[in-house]
């Protein structure tokens, strides 16, 4: 029986991984940078222009989104460390998606490696 890091360590070893350094110039050549975190975690702070879409509604999301459906699209996407990443990354290949990359210890080492974050989103009382 797998365990929730062999099932991760498996998704790596199929994936493109790219460090936070290397994801600056993959992100300014992506049609989509993909948080799929949960919306809670986005809301606390993201890559700019990032859009959110949590792992969990990642295939029917992208289905049923006509402008995601382009299996050439060029992604690039990341989660807090790396794991639901990765294993988003493998489920959009299984899905046809033919040029996806995941950043590589994800929003976490991004912001290690002083990279730029926009939020946190703070509500809007009116």
């Amino acid at each position: 029986m797998k365990t929730a890091h062999d099932l991760v360590t498996d998704a790596k070893a199929q994936i493109h991984e790219i460090s936070p350094e290397e994801a600056v110039n993959s992100i300014q050549q992506a049609d989509l940078l993909l948080d799929v975190r949960e919306a809670s975690e986005y809301q606390t702070g993201h890559i700019p222009t990032a859009i959110n879409i949590p792992r969990g509604l990642l295939e029917f999301k992208l289905e049923s989104t006509p402008e995601l459906s382009n299996r050439a699209l060029k992604i690039v996407l990341y989660c807090k460390t790396s794991g639901r990443a990765a294993l988003s990354a493998l489920t959009l290949k299984h899905m046809g998606y033919q040029q996806v990359q995941s950043i590589a210890g994800g929003f976490d080492a991004w912001i290690a490696a002083g990279k730029p974050q926009s939020g946190p989103d703070f509500p809007h009382f009116e």
